[in-house]
């Protein structure tokens, strides 16, 4: 095998190695409708399974439909043995959370539904871009 060809295995597999995606941790609140008006989109409906991101995520809108992949780690309070579903929920962005610390994220009910007890109302997460 050439030197050449060595050299493009060896990039490829470095390149494999760290485009590897890493969860964000942080916490989900549940929000509620009505759900448009969107700072993003208007009064376009974008559906149920979205997401406000807290200001370092939305970065002035640039985030605007940027989709997540989001699952619950736990609840909250750790006594609470079954605040996660074990599944994951896809979400867009579709708007600012004007309240949320930088490790909030906000779930539409039906999004947070998905992943956690819904009466909890506040769950730890993790979320990856997709």
């Amino acid at each position: 095998m050439g030197v050449l060809m060595k050299a493009l295995i060896v990039i490829y597999m470095f390149g494999c190695a760290t485009s590897v995606a890493h969860a964000i941790s942080g916490q989900a609140i549940v929000y509620g409708p009505p759900y448009v008006p969107s700072t993003c989109f208007g009064s376009s409906d974008k559906g149920v399974m979205i997401l406000k991101a807290h200001s370092n995520l939305f970065v002035n809108g640039s985030a605007c439909g940027t989709r997540y992949r989001v699952r619950c780690i736990s609840g909250t309070n750790k006594a609470i043995r079954d605040a996660c579903t074990g599944n994951t929920v896809d979400v867009m962005v579709v708007d600012r959370c004007e309240t949320c610390a930088s490790n909030e994220i906000k779930l539409s009910q039906e999004a947070f539904a998905k992943i956690a007890r819904l009466a909890l109302g506040r769950v730890n997460v993790e979320y990856v871009k997709i």
